[in-house]
C-alpha cells in the first residue's frame, strides 16, 4: 500500500536546499506559477514553497495557497520523478478560487510527469 504522506523527508528545509534547485534549474510555468525543479540524488521528492509578500499581500491568502500547493503535490507525489521542487508565485494568484489554483498546479504536475518520463 502506498501512502501519500507530506513529511519531514518530502520538503526543502535548508537554504542549501534551495540554493541547489535555485543554481540550475529547470523551469515551469502557467499564469500565476512559477515552478523550479532540478534532480536530486535522494530517493524521494521534495517540495520547497516561495510565496512572496510583495506578490501576495496577506498571510491568509499566502497559507491558503500554501495549503493547496502541498495537497496536491501530496496526492501527486508518487507519480512525480525523484526532483526537487521550488513552488513560486506570480500576481493575482490571491484572487482566484482554489479549484482554479488546483487545476493549474496539476496541469504543471502532468508536464513535469511528460518530461521526465521520456
Amino acid at each position: 500500500m502506498v501512502t501519500n504522506k507530506f513529511n519531514r523527508e518530502s520538503r526543502l528545509l535548508t537554504p542549501g536546499h534551495f540554493k541547489s534547485v535555485f543554481s540550475n534549474p529547470t523551469r515551469f510555468s502557467s499564469k500565476h506559477f512559477t515552478i523550479l525543479i532540478t534532480k536530486n540524488c535522494d530517493n524521494n521528492n521534495r517540495l520547497g514553497l516561495a510565496i512572496a509578500k510583495k506578490r501576495v499581500k496577506l498571510a491568509v491568502q499566502r497559507n491558503r495557497i500554501k495549503r493547496i500547493t502541498r495537497e496536491s503535490f501530496r496526492l501527486n507525489q508518487t507519480t512525480i520523478p525523484n526532483i526537487d521542487i521550488v513552488v513560486m508565485v506570480k500576481s493575482g494568484i490571491d484572487k482566484l478560487e482554489n479549484h482554479e489554483i488546483n487545476h493549474q498546479i496539476e496541469k504543471i504536475w502532468q508536464k513535469i510527469i511528460q518530461r521526465y518520463n521520456r
